[in-house]
């Protein structure tokens, strides 16, 4: 059923709150401190077997409690079940759970427990998209903004009859679940189809494309069989490292997202802390190969699309290919094999997570299977058709969780607001 189609009540009234508008006729306007009580039983989490809850222990909008946390030190608020728990740090990720438990929690989470009953009722006015935008309009701290508990408590918000506030609270229970079930499953699609792609990929860069072709021991354990007319070659014959440094530091300085590939810094890190100054940083031409040589370990490795040269910090590695490749490309997607990967780490420097380095002594001593260049185009003509087709359904289900997400929305704030009638 569509919002437009659900029934409403028979006359409304201006609630006098902007964000809220018209009311049924029936419905109060209080302050939350009238409804709500703000708890501060402090409590030491050190001392207390207490099941704890961070900020971090609630999932942003849907109010789900996980992964929760047991080694926690310093002072706690204490909350009991159908307390309600508001996130003050960042507000605008909306994390309001509606706690079952006895437990102990961050003292960056408000605590609100009824005065009037139906707890649930106002666990979801106040995760509703509406509430939390007025209150993150709010925050002060530039870093860290938090929400005044003092101005929460003075905002006004609809009551209705206590009948009602558990009728809104039960259909949003049951309407809630379903649609949260039926993003869940568009996002396992999504998942699916991702990892199907992925080793589409996959195995046409290690295998190529016909499935028939006789195959040959590639004579390197970890890379297996190849096909019989390929050839297998350490990257010290197929790539060179570009040595080439900037004189002024002037070139537009790149880098690599895992999300984007090789960017312009500026175009999507525009506020972002850069060196004073960029001298002697490495050039990077159009189709070199780059990478983060701390982040060779994640498959970080990007083909620089760009048309002009840029610059990037001297953290970076930049190759530029040798006559056995055809497109640089043909490695960028190589190297993002779990294979190559597990090689990566292998080969990596350094004993602390995002300190460890792969140089080019031990990247050039990895081994490829190498197919004839003509193959190589072949193949990336053929992923670049598929990635298409994979990369449309893709949208098609992101786009479909998007509607769903924003129904979800629309959903809670008309049920709180009054907009429709549940009862």
């Amino acid at each position: 059923m569509t919002l437009t189609a659900m029934p409403k009540y028979e006359t409304y009234k201006d609630s006098g709150v902007e964000w809220i508008g018209d009311i049924p006729t029936e419905w109060d306007v209080l302050p939350i401190k009238r409804v709500l009580k703000l708890i501060s039983e402090k409590v030491s989490s050190s001392k207390s077997d207490l099941q704890y809850i961070g900020l971090e222990n609630i999932e942003s909008w849907s109010g789900k409690i996980i992964d929760v946390a047991q080694d926690v030190e310093g002072l706690a608020n204490e909350f009991f079940p159908q307390d309600i728990l508001f996130g003050k740090l960042r507000p605008y990720l909306a994390k309001v759970a509606l706690a079952v438990t006895h437990g102990i929690c961050s003292t960056e989470l408000l605590v609100y427990r009824s005065i009037i009953g139906q707890p649930a009722y106002f666990k979801y006015l106040l995760s509703s998209q509406q509430f939390i935008e007025l209150v993150n309009s709010s925050t002060y701290g530039s870093k860290m903004p938090r929400a005044s508990a003092d101005f929460i408590g003075v905002q006004r918000i609809p009551i209705p009859a206590k009948v009602e506030r558990t009728s809104i609270s039960d259909f949003l229970d049951k309407k809630i679940a379903k649609i949260d079930e039926a993003i869940a499953i568009k996002e396992k699609q999504i998942a699916l189809l991702n990892e199907h792609k992925q080793i589409q990929v996959q195995q046409a860069v290690t295998r190529g494309l016909d499935p028939t072709v006789p195959m040959k021991n590639s004579g390197v354990a970890w890379i297996g069989k190849i096909p019989e007319h390929w050839q297998v070659k350490r990257l010290k014959f197929v790539l060179d490292e570009r040595s080439e440094r900037s004189l002024t530091g002037e070139e537009p300085l790149f880098m690599v997202s895992q999300q984007y590939g090789l960017v312009v810094r500026a175009d999507y890190h525009e506020k972002a802390v850069v060196a004073a100054s960029n001298i002697d940083s490495k050039i990077v031409y159009k189709n070199d190969l780059v990478f983060n040589k701390l982040k060779a370990h994640l498959g970080v490795f990007f083909k620089s699309n760009i048309d002009f040269k840029g610059i990037v910090s001297p953290d970076y590695a930049v190759y530029k290919i040798k006559d056995y490749i055809s497109d640089t490309k043909i490695l960028e997607l190589l190297f993002r094999n779990p294979l190559y990967i597990e090689q990566f780490t292998i080969r990596a420097t350094g004993i602390v997570e995002g300190l460890i380095r792969l140089y080019t002594s031990d990247l050039f001593d990895i081994s490829i299977p190498i197919a004839p260049k003509e193959e190589q185009l072949e193949i990336l003509s053929h992923i670049e058709k598929m990635s298409a087709l994979f990369d449309k359904a893709i949208e098609i289900h992101r786009d479909q969780c998007e509607k769903l997400k924003e129904y979800k929305t629309t959903l809670i704030n008309s049920a709180v607001t009054g907009k429709i009638k549940v009862v």
